[in-house]
């Protein structure tokens, strides 16, 4: 059936034309229709191509659609290569592989490096309790008032505050309680002998490196948010990884744990921090992206 063209009248001129959609209410509901909200490929979008001028959204946040590239990613990769590292230490250390005949040879050469003794003896004992927890402790207090102090100036409440001060405090001490409750099993497992000198069984993974990499590794990440210039952030990362490499080294030149004992420990560490990153990232906003007066 065809449709009889309606007449339309005009001020000046009067004719017939066939039918035309009228632009309004019904046609803006119409799905599929430019400007109706429905997704769907004849609604005007740019083409989907390369070059086209589609918005991804922000670059590696999850929810990106398509997925591409970025923190998430990377972290999750880092975070599988040191989980395999780890598999492949344990694996050679309980079985007795080349691997852990080459540590040993390793750990007594550098048992007689040239590092006074007394000096590996001060870089050791950073890795005790009584010397990192503590640090971590005062970090995580101070984070959390400084998160408080810059709320209180910029006029954010306890409701309509999208940054509160207590989750990465709380999240850096849970990881820290973690690595007692990871390593202890590890070591009853393993049942590794200690150095020469050295009594008892169970050396690995180090429980001392363990501490002192997550304790001075949770308070850099909570440091790092309230620091506003890029080049003191790059030298508290740079502390801290000196100083982690200064514990691991003092422990094996003193003779207290082997070499693989600690690249183990360095392992499970960064897993761990890894976690604490991504579950503290979208509360990473200090002073130093909000109205608050940033440090010179």
């Amino acid at each position: 059936m065809r449709e009889t063209p309606r007449p339309r009248v005009t001020g000046g001129d009067t004719g017939s034309e066939p039918p035309q959609p009228r632009p309004g209410r019904a046609f803006a509901r119409t799905p599929g229709a430019y400007g109706s909200g429905t997704p769907h490929r004849s609604d005007g979008r740019p083409p989907q191509t390369p070059r086209g001028a589609r918005q991804p959204g922000q670059l590696g946040r999850l929810g990106t659609t398509p997925p591409v590239p970025g923190r998430p990613t990377t972290c999750l990769l880092i975070g599988i290569a040191l989980g395999l590292l780890f598999a492949l230490f344990t694996w050679q250390v309980a079985t007795g592989g080349p691997l852990r005949r080459l540590d040993e040879r390793a750990g007594r050469a550098l048992a007689d490096g040239p590092l006074p003794k007394g000096l590996a003896e001060l870089l050791a004992d950073l890795g005790n309790i009584a010397v990192a927890v503590p640090i971590l402790a005062l970090t995580a207090a101070y984070t959390a008032w400084r998160t408080s102090r810059t709320n209180a100036t910029t006029g954010r409440t306890p409701r309509t505050d999208p940054t509160p001060w207590w989750p990465p405090p709380l999240t850096a001490v849970v990881t820290m309680m973690a690595v007692p409750v990871l390593v202890i099993p590890l070591k009853l497992a393993v049942n590794r002998a200690g150095p020469p000198g050295m009594e008892g069984n169970g050396y690995y993974p180090s429980g001392h490196t363990a501490t002192a990499a997550v304790a001075y590794g949770a308070a850099t990440l909570l440091l790092l948010p309230h620091l506003a210039r890029r080049a003191t952030r790059r030298t508290l990362i740079l502390t801290c990884t000196l100083l982690n490499l200064g514990v691991g080294y003092g422990l094996i030149r003193r003779g207290y744990h082997w070499p693989v004992d600690v690249l183990a420990s360095w392992c499970l560490s960064g897993i761990l921090l890894l976690v604490m990153a991504v579950s503290t990232a979208r509360y990473g906003r200090g002073s130093a992206d909000t109205g608050a007066p940033q440090p010179k």
